[in-house]
């Protein structure tokens, strides 16, 4: 899988209460979702961002709370993959059920700029960021969890089994 997009950035520790506040949490609905999403890190980010851009941030990204609602305000508000220097474990777990790519890599996140344009090789790994000229490393998904984003979460990719069986 291919990705492209532009680069929004944010800091270290940034936790679930600042990708999706609480007080939105009554929704289950994916696109109300996204229009709050990093809405208190950034009001107009979800008027901002595009299909396909790239949320990049420091450490511990997704600490808090193991709310499923973060990595899906996230997905729907747009993102493609999110590349951190590191993430919280239930975030990254999150993340992985619901088929969003999310990558660590330390270079990558720290070089990183707002506005960079990022070409991300799922499959591999690689990061490139195109504005800089720059290639990154990350571990790449073990081919099962590689299915799972690929089939867009776990759920999808449990109905497809059944279907298949």
């Amino acid at each position: 899988m291919r990705l492209e997009g532009n680069v929004w950035k944010f800091g270290d520790d940034v936790d679930t209460d600042v990708i999706i506040p609480a007080r939105y949490l009554n929704s289950t609905s994916p696109e109300e979702l996204a229009l709050h999403c990093m809405e208190d890190a950034d009001a107009a980010f979800s008027q901002k961002v595009k299909q396909g851009d790239i949320l990049v941030a420091g450490k511990n990204f997704g600490c808090g709370s193991s709310r499923e609602h973060a990595p899906i305000s996230i997905k729907a508000a747009g993102i493609s993959c999110v590349v951190a220097e590191s993430f919280a474990r239930i975030f990254y777990r999150n993340a992985i059920n619901i088929g969003l790519p999310i990558l660590e890599s330390p270079e990558a996140a720290k070089e990183a700029e707002e506005g960079d344009q990022f070409v991300i090789e799922v499959e591999t790994g690689l990061i490139q960021n195109v504005t800089k000229g720059k290639s990154y490393s990350s571990t790449p998904f073990p081919e099962f969890m590689q299915e799972l984003i690929n089939a867009g979460g776990l759920i999808s990719y449990v109905k497809r089994r059944i279907m298949n069986a």
